[in-house]
């Protein structure tokens, strides 16, 4: 899960996607990172933390961390919030196949729509609706991975 500063969207989808893998029994490694490197070794922004503890999802403990081109060899999915997300990852990649590997998480929930989930941080009231957006999509995430 990448974000920009992986304290609001990408730590969410962490919590969620984690949360509903380990209800159902799946051994998945899940883990989040930003493509900067602002806020690398903070918790959460405390307003993703009250969201998903209303949820019942405690991610108080993640940490954030920069994106590295080795995630692309650690990881088969790198699921991107928005559009930049996107091109910033990419541009680190060194191959078709890691290319391939990074989607927008929205084209899980609506596919080919390529829609960005919205950066709550400058709005104090974004984020039950970007935890809803993502919710949705790891649901159909799971749903096309699971074996």
């Amino acid at each position: 899960m990448v974000c920009l500063g992986n304290i609001c969207r990408s730590p969410l989808a962490e919590g969620i996607l984690r949360h509903k893998t380990q209800a159902l029994g799946l051994p998945w490694t899940i883990d989040s990172a930003g493509t900067g490197h602002w806020h690398a070794g903070q918790s959460p922004d405390p307003r993703s933390v009250d969201t998903a503890r209303q949820r019942g999802i405690d991610i108080s403990t993640q940490r954030a961390r920069q994106f590295r081109a080795d995630d692309f060899e650690r990881f088969d999915h790198i699921l991107v919030m928005d559009g930049q997300n996107l091109r910033d990852v990419t541009r680190l990649a060194n191959s078709d196949a890691q290319r391939s590997k990074t989607r927008l998480i929205l084209n899980y929930s609506h596919p080919n729509q390529n829609r960005n989930v919205p950066d709550p941080y400058y709005d104090d009231n974004g984020f039950n609706a970007v935890f809803d957006m993502l919710d949705e999509a790891c649901d159909a995430f799971i749903r096309e991975h699971k074996v």
